[in-house]
């Protein structure tokens, strides 16, 4: 989750600056293994005020804003239907009796009756999200639902469980844009997370797939725009999650492109990083981990020949990440993004085949190309 951003970067138009007043919000989620309960997870991190929910439910997705008719189950909060988000706090649901199967998805629908000020949101969700005037939760068609963003809005998490769920079976995808699965092709589930949670539910491992990608997310630096520094959210996005076996560490790539950027997005204190310190931060990341008992996945930083001012500099910068991250055996395992994508004649830029139009990020078959990359038995 990310602070409220104007709608203006990447050209990704959300509603997070002026929220929500009398108005439900219907969101899509894809679950990567199935259960018989369903929980959900609301987070008002970057709200000034707290937020009033006056209603939330959560049923089986029908296509679009549409429920599936007869799934529809209300969402409390100890055991109550309504609640209240602290500023800068997180709230569980209570567990809701609702048969899911792996890749299917869900429908979210949260009221606010009053006005909930900037939300605490998701920028690049690639899953369209819907509005409509007044209390509309319990609505199986999408009439009331004309408004749309694919952004997600204080809906943090849906948490699957049931009796033939092992404890630790969570792998949490931490990264950015090529986490967050920018370049693929919207409501197609086209990004690796998402090929990646497909190959395991095909060899039969009911594991879950979170995916904690902020496009644009660095691990060293905070940023107004592209979210709170990895070495800081690591604990909330992934030690504080229930169940967390594995995390892949996908941070870094934008530490390297972006090391003598300035601008609006970067902190004022904003100065050029070295190899060293990133790699310090990665064996923080390691450590913390594995204190908690979590196995930990290193990915190589994909090839940056199209990201804005890329450089020689830029590229030997990224040659040394990368060659610390195959070789110093500091992760547990190391799955090599760099050689999914790269194109053997140019290893500085993806293979013609595997690149979204900006020259920069996978596309479809880039995201393919990297889940594949995978040995599951890793996970």
């Amino acid at each position: 989750m990310q602070q409220p951003l104007d709608g203006d970067v990447d050209d990704v138009p959300n509603w997070s600056k002026k929220g929500f007043r009398h108005q439900s919000v219907r969101q899509v989620v894809r679950v990567s293994a199935g259960g018989s309960r369903v929980r959900i997870r609301l987070s008002n991190r970057y709200g000034k005020t707290p937020l009033r929910v006056d209603g939330a439910v959560v049923a089986r997705s029908g296509g679009g804003a549409q429920a599936w008719p007869g799934t529809t189950r209300k969402v409390t909060f100890r055991h109550s239907g309504s609640t209240v988000i602290p500023a800068g706090g997180e709230v569980v649901g209570d567990a809701v009796t609702l048969s899911t199967s792996p890749l299917e998805n869900l429908v979210v629908t949260l009221y606010f009756a009053g006005a909930t000020g900037p939300a605490t949101f998701h920028r690049v969700g690639l899953v369209t999200s819907y509005r409509a005037t007044g209390n509309h939760l319990n609505d199986v068609l999408a009439k009331a639902y004309r408004r749309s963003s694919q952004s997600s809005y204080f809906l943090s998490g849906v948490d699957v469980s049931g009796p033939f769920r092992a404890k630790r079976n969570t792998v949490v995808a931490l990264g950015d844009s090529a986490t967050d699965g920018v370049g693929s092709t919207p409501e197609a589930h086209g990004g690796y997370t998402d090929g990646l949670a497909e190959r395991l539910v095909a060899g039969g491992r009911n594991l879950g797939v979170v995916n904690a990608g902020i496009a644009g997310n660095m691990l060293l630096t905070s940023s107004s725009c592209f979210g709170e520094k990895g070495v800081t959210r690591f604990r909330r996005d992934v030690l504080d999650r229930p169940g967390v076996r594995t995390v892949i560490v996908e941070l870094g790539a934008n530490d390297v492109g972006a090391n003598w950027a300035t601008g609006a997005c970067f902190p004022s204190s904003h100065k050029p990083v070295s190899a060293r310190r990133i790699t310090e931060g990665y064996r923080a990341l390691i450590r913390a981990a594995h204190g908690r008992g979590i196995k930990v996945i290193g990915a190589t930083l994909v090839p940056l020949r199209g990201y804005p001012g890329y450089s020689a500099r830029v590229e030997r910068l990224r040659a040394q990440v990368n060659h610390w991250i195959r070789n110093s055996g500091a992760y547990d395992a190391v799955v090599d993004f760099d050689k999914a994508l790269a194109d053997p004649a140019h290893p500085d830029r993806p293979r013609p085949g595997y690149v979204y139009e900006d020259g920069l990020h996978p596309n479809d078959a880039g995201y393919q190309a990297i889940a594949n990359a995978f040995d599951p038995l890793d996970l």
